[in-house]
């Protein structure tokens, strides 16, 4: 599994996570079913949400795009 980095989206059979910002600790994320309209934003632990997206076998669809470097 890799490591959550800012910008991943993961797919489980049901859901969808799109990690928004990752922090030393802390995870920002929305979690909702592919067909939802609104979706909140959650707040969780790096360790909690590496469980969660082990034990519903999610795969990672989007990974995050390289910056480019600023001039």
């Amino acid at each position: 599994m890799q490591p959550l980095e800012s910008g991943q989206v993961w797919h489980m059979p049901e859901l969808r996570m799109k990690v928004d910002l990752v922090g030393k600790l802390l995870v920002h994320y929305k979690l909702a079913k592919h067909n939802a309209v609104r979706v909140p934003n959650s707040i969780g632990s790096k360790a909690n949400i590496e469980k969660f997206l082990k034990k519903n076998k999610a795969v990672l669809v989007q990974e995050t795009a390289p910056v480019a470097a600023k001039k």
